[in-house]
């Protein structure tokens, strides 16, 4: 890879990660079956101003991170993958292009059927080989119509809120 961080550019990332793990494992709401948190709001600026890649892993480190020092469960790669394709997928819908309600919209959508329909439930029969029922896949469904609108509504209302423009000249990887 190419992109290289500047020291700014590393405080900035390390900041973003620290408000993830504290929005993901401080104020989140876990259960051993379902997780409610703002930690999008971070890593979607995270993905503005570094991009896919480095988002990615700065994601990645979020949930080790967040799984060393304030662990819910015990730790399994399959999350730390789902919050490494979270960061990516916000990287690839915000980097170097404005906030618009449809890419806020298609970026949870997108995370709301792959990570939370499909791959959590995915590694949580494996950790637990919990059944793939109907009262399992309800309680997630549920969460997704309930979070979809305001997960859509705050990434589009944060993004929008920022002075992208000037942030991405001082923040961009070279």
């Amino acid at each position: 890879m190419k992109q290289k961080l500047t020291t700014q550019s590393l405080a900035t990332m390390g900041l973003l990660i620290a408000m993830i793990v504290v929005l993901s494992r401080v104020l989140g709401i876990e259960t051993t079956f379902l997780k409610i948190s703002f930690q999008f709001v971070p890593e979607m600026i995270m993905g503005m101003l570094f991009g896919p890649f480095w988002t990615a892993i700065g994601a990645g480190i979020a949930d080790v991170i967040g799984m060393a020092i304030l662990a819910k469960a015990p730790y399994f790669v399959g999350f730390t993958i789902n919050a490494a394709i979270g960061g990516a997928l916000y990287g690839w819908f915000f980097y170097q292009k404005e906030v618009t309600l449809r890419r806020a919209f298609l970026v949870t959508l997108l995370n709301t059927l792959l990570i939370t329909l499909c791959l959590t439930p995915l590694w949580l029969h494996v950790m637990y080989q919990m059944p793939l029922n109907w009262a399992f896949w309800s309680l997630r469904l549920g969460k997704a119509v309930i979070f979809l609108p305001v997960q859509t509504f705050l990434i589009y209302a944060t993004g929008r809120a920022l002075p992208y423009k000037r942030l991405a000249k001082r923040f961009a990887t070279r």
